[in-house]
């Protein structure tokens, strides 16, 4: 077990010097000095991700030597036997690092209010109920690898795989794709390091559908190649799916405090996967998420959040999660009911119609 519970407890920042439970005991900086005084707070937030990467053998930076891998925003340098960010040595189309399992429709998927799985959205042609897919189900395929490094990951188990020898190829994967399997959603850890896996698997599975309902969906941190996005979004649009985009936070130094890496690449990429909304309606082929972490994402991030998607279209659905304490942010808390209900409030103020809170069960 690498991380241990704790009791919400004053900590005090090393910035500025104020006491408050607000502030995460990994990164020591509160949100004030993030934002105000990035020059001093970012290189004390970065050194706790050298820190903890450290942990489980990962490089502590993108490392530059060596061929230049451009799957991702962090384009690290893979010299012979050395690994990327993201814990991988090379990105296969034919077997990848994963694991995946049924999850009988509907589901608790980010987009499952607004999805055809979860609401017969798209119906006949995308879905094969009008309403929620009773007796159909996703094969949800986990990839143990991410080009991020967030403190407060909820799935933080796969980095003890990353290293690990062992891979499974594409056939098999796409071997578990039966009848009753309406739709195939990629997530993780993040699809982006491993994307040439999850395009070729999905171009297999489509290719031995045929004409049967199949969607390709993915939830990532939007940090792809504009190439490898663009794939993504042909295969979503075609079979009905959605590219559900996690997008962390607004200001950049926040977002490497809490994940390591920019959202420069992610809010290009948003953009962009935007275009698909000239093509079809209903199901959203794009969704937002922002997960509301105490202390951290406030109601001025997502404010910023629901203003940048409202200026592309403000039918763009757009869930903020309740966040529960984890890896190396457990002494965080919960969401609260009032930081939850505030930032609802401004983003249906920034022009946004569809806006939901989930994981309500967490709010306390």
């Amino acid at each position: 077990m690498i991380h241990r519970f704790h009791s919400a407890k004053t900590v005090r920042c090393s910035v500025c010097g104020k006491e408050s439970t607000d502030i995460s005991e990994t990164l020591r900086v509160c949100l004030s000095c993030i934002r105000k005084k990035p020059e001093v707070s970012v290189p004390i937030t970065i050194e706790a991700h050298k820190r903890i990467r450290s942990k489980f053998k990962l490089p502590p930076l993108p490392p530059k030597e060596g061929r230049q891998c451009k799957i991702c925003v962090n384009e690290c340098g893979r010299g012979k036997d050395k690994i990327g960010y993201c814990g991988l040595s090379v990105s296969s189309s034919r077997e990848a690092k994963l694991s995946w399992y049924y999850d009988p429709l509907p589901t608790n998927c980010v987009a499952d209010w607004v999805c055809a799985g979860g609401t017969g959205a798209g119906y006949p042609k995308y879905a094969y109920r009008n309403g929620p897919e009773y007796g159909y189900k996703n094969l949800a395929v986990f990839f143990h690898a991410c080009s991020f490094d967030c403190l407060y990951c909820q799935n933080w188990h796969f980095r003890e795989q990353t290293l690990r020898p062992e891979k499974r190829n594409v056939v098999e994967l796409v071997s578990y794709v039966d009848k009753s399997v309406s739709c195939i959603c990629y997530f993780g850890g993040d699809p982006t390091p491993q994307l040439p896996f999850a395009i070729r698997a999905s171009r297999l599975a489509l290719e031995n559908a045929g004409n049967r309902i199949l969607r390709i969906c993915w939830e990532t941190n939007g940090s792809m190649n504009k190439t490898l996005l663009k794939e993504m979004m042909r295969l979503s649009l075609l079979s009905g799916g959605t590219i559900k985009f996690d997008i962390k936070a607004w200001d950049e130094n926040l977002h490497i405090a809490l994940t390591g890496v920019t959202n420069r690449r992610t809010l290009e990429n948003f953009v962009f996967a935007s275009s698909m909304l000239q093509y079809r309606k209903v199901p959203p082929p794009i969704v937002a998420s922002t997960l509301l972490v105490p202390g951290y994402i406030d109601a001025q991030e997502v404010k910023k959040i629901s203003e940048f998607i409202a200026k592309i279209d403000p039918d763009i659905p757009y869930s903020l999660l309740a966040f529960h304490p984890d890896f190396f942010m457990e002494d965080m808390g919960f969401t609260s009911k009032q930081l939850a209900e505030q930032c609802y409030s401004e983003a249906k103020k920034a022009g946004l119609r569809n806006v939901k809170i989930g994981n309500v069960h967490l709010l306390i």
